[in-house]
């Protein structure tokens, strides 16, 4: 495949992503926290009814990396666990999908809190 015609999907798919989040910003009221919300519970939904999958066929990195990405690991995370160990799948399998980001988040976050000076506006 083409290099230019890969990053060209990525692109656009992160991009279509991120402007239906820019569109939802400017044109209500909800809050950014609940468009997140939003985007990692479509992410999931989407997933589960196998939606998102294709999305991220086509997109690659630009499906996975914005926040819809991530309800996409928890479901999938899911799904497997579920098929591998039954029941006890829905409560493992997203968190052990999703474990280095989160861990990630929580490192970098913190590191990031010793370096900046927060102050109350």
């Amino acid at each position: 495949m083409d290099i230019f015609i890969m990053y060209l999907k990525v692109f656009l798919t992160g991009g279509i992503i991120c402007s239906i989040g820019q569109i939802l910003i400017d044109k209500t009221k909800l809050t950014p926290a609940r468009i997140l919300v939003i985007f990692v519970t479509l992410g999931t939904i989407l997933t589960a009814i196998g939606i998102y999958g294709p999305i991220v066929e086509f997109g690659g990195a630009g499906a996975t990396v914005p926040i819809s990405g991530f309800g996409y690991c928890l479901a999938n995370g899911v799904i497997k666990e579920v098929d591998a160990i039954g029941f006890l799948g829905i409560f493992i399998g997203g968190v052990k999908a999703t474990a280095a980001g989160i861990a990630s988040a929580v490192v970098f976050g913190f590191l990031a809190s010793l370096i900046a000076k927060p102050s109350i506006k």
